[in-house]
């Protein structure tokens, strides 16, 4: 079995690089080929990895040394280079969006089957170890019954200027699709399949072009709904995210747009209280009840007996891109375990790629109908 994963980078900017170096925390990755357009970016970032520089994307793909192609270009090139890539018998790691339309993953999907090939959009959320936090303690009912939850992202548009892609929705596809795909797949991850039920978008006033800076999307799961909202008009000084999920018995906050603060309130049994511990390792706990007696409250017409009422928080923002590094390094060595024994199950396949990409379509149409 090959010991080595030959990579070649289509797309030389910064996000790039970056994610070039979390790539090669691995044993065994070694990057052998960047192309780009830009002659002065490939360059720079083929001589950061010692690497071959191809000004043509077709060029890097006629590179027979090379096992997968990562493409971290803008979101309008990705059906078609994701496309030609599996073709050349490459395996295919994708940034968010999988394409601009779901009939396009689905085709690129059906593709990489047929091909027995990886294709994969990286949707490294699920990576986050505060993210299976979460999924324990929704999975063995520590808190309850879920009962609604929200995203709000306050994000930047310091650069971002006008003439960005990203405004561009012939290019980026608009928030939705080229954002919140994030966030429809770790919120799917949590709490199964939901239907989007209402979305809108606004527009900012005072500019040339039409720009929408502003989406918002409600999607019900059979637990109860979720309220995505994603802005991009902050300066970069007050970007900002809260994620919130509330229970029956407390909530749980997630803070930043890659979680890496959680703060818990809630009501425990001592032993429910023990194994929350457990899950979420080191953490502060604060009881703001002073004697051990049991006690007792009504919801939802039923009695809730608990031991103590706590504040639990772990994290801090300071571990962004460490955790960002990380939770790339792991989404890599999880596709290639899959590459080199097919029967490797995986946090992401395929079928993330194409479902988030479907949850963000619908709200997409949805919102131009209002």
């Amino acid at each position: 079995m090959k010991k080595e994963l030959t990579i070649g980078i289509v797309g030389a900017g910064s996000f790039a690089a970056f994610a070039a170096t979390a790539f090669l925390k691995l044993a065994g990755i070694k990057i052998i080929a960047v192309a780009d357009i830009n002659e002065q970016a490939g360059i720079q970032l083929s001589k950061q990895f010692n690497a071959n520089f191809y000004p043509l994307y077709q060029q890097l793909l006629e590179d027979k040394k090379i096992d997968l192609v990562y493409i971290s270009t803008p979101p309008f090139l990705h059906f078609q280079m994701s496309k030609q890539a599996l073709h050349a018998g490459k395996h295919v790691i994708c940034e968010k969006p999988a394409a601009l339309k779901t009939n396009e993953a689905e085709e690129l999907q059906a593709l990489a089957k047929e091909l027995k090939l990886l294709w994969v959009v990286n949707l490294m959320q699920r990576y986050n170890p505060l993210y299976s936090v979460v999924k324990k303690i929704i999975e063995q009912k520590l808190m309850g019954n879920f009962l609604h939850g929200f995203f709000e992202n306050y994000a930047s548009d310091q650069n971002l200027n006008e003439q960005h892609w990203f405004w561009d929705e012939a290019k980026s596809g608009g928030i939705f699709i080229e954002h919140g795909v994030h966030f429809f797949d770790m919120f799917s991850g949590w709490l199964g399949n939901g239907k989007v039920i209402s979305a809108f978008e606004l527009h900012r006033q005072n500019v040339a072009t039409t720009i929408y800076d502003r989406v918002q999307a409600t999607v019900l799961y059979d637990s109860g709904p979720v309220n995505f909202y994603h802005a991009f008009d902050q300066p970069k000084i007050l970007d900002r995210q809260e994620l919130r999920l509330q229970f029956e018995k407390g909530d749980i906050t997630l803070y930043e747009w890659i979680p890496v603060k959680m703060k818990l309130h809630g009501l425990f049994k001592k032993e429910d209280l023990k194994t929350l511990q457990n899950i979420i390792g080191q953490c502060s706990i604060v009881k703001h009840d002073a004697d051990e007696t049991q006690k007792m409250g009504i919801g939802k017409f039923a009695e809730i007996i608990f031991d103590h009422q706590v504040t639990v928080e772990s994290g801090n923002s300071t571990e962004k891109q460490n955790r960002y590094q990380q939770m790339l390094t792991a989404m890599l060595q999880d596709q290639w375990s899959w590459i080199k024994n097919k029967n490797h199950v995986r946090m992401i396949n395929d079928n993330n790629a194409v479902e988030s990409l479907r949850m963000a379509e619908d709200a997409k149409i949805i919102a131009q109908k209002f």
